[in-house]
């Protein structure tokens, strides 16, 4: 006689383990993005920035700015979900991960096939934990926040926090360029693809966890 995982227990279990592989897979893919050589994310650039100035590896860097950040939701009043504490943990040290899989690359067209396969596991990785639904990630909450607090824009708050920490990483020594700019103009769609596709529904009169917040 075969038995079934209770339905709550199953849906639990796709949460976790979205969330904890989503969240692996995120910091392999920020490794990867660097590796290409070709420019980064606003925040990386400025995670690489610190790192060049400190001499600190970068995946431990990326873990201190998120704990830095996740201190600016106290004056916002934001409240992370455990979620938002494992992306704190978890994405610089698979970023460390990502570094040690894969070479630097300086052939240009290898670059860009690189690149473009950090970015498209990113979407993945973005869908995978923000579909989990366990609290959106540090960067996300600030953003959120700020919006709530001002009620700015969302687009002109996201707009002045990326402007900001990527030109202080700029000036810092972290890589600019045009994986920088296809960031910019690509992983807002693409994750609008993986996110519906990976979201975890939810049930009806489940008590859910601070609620996701998608990548605008």
């Amino acid at each position: 006689m075969t038995t079934r995982m209770p339905a709550d227990a199953a849906n639990w279990t796709r949460r976790w383990a979205q969330l904890l592989v989503g969240l692996v897979l995120y910091g392999i893919a920020l490794g990867v993005m660097v590796r290409a050589g070709i420019g980064v994310a606003p925040w990386d650039v400025l995670g690489q920035g610190i790192a060049r100035q400190t001499g600190l590896p970068f995946g431990l860097v990326t873990n201190l700015v998120g704990a830095l950040v996740l201190l600016l939701w106290i004056p916002l009043k934001q409240r992370p979900g455990i979620g938002t504490i494992l992306n704190v943990l978890l994405i610089g040290t698979s970023a460390e991960l990502g570094l040690w899989l894969v070479p630097q690359q300086t052939v240009p067209w290898q670059q860009g096939i690189v690149f473009a396969g950090g970015l498209a596991l990113l979407a993945v990785a973005t869908g995978l934990y923000i579909g989990a639904r366990l609290g959106p990630g540090p960067r996300d909450g600030l953003m959120t926040g700020v919006h709530a607090r001002t009620g700015w824009p969302i687009w002109v708050v996201r707009t002045g926090i990326e402007v900001t920490v990527l030109t202080a990483g700029w000036m810092l020594g972290g890589q600019v360029g045009v994986g920088t700019l296809a960031f910019a103009l690509l992983i807002g769609p693409m994750v609008g693809v993986t996110l519906p596709v990976l979201r975890v529904p939810v049930r009806p009169g489940a008590l859910e966890s601070p609620r996701e917040e998608v990548p605008a």
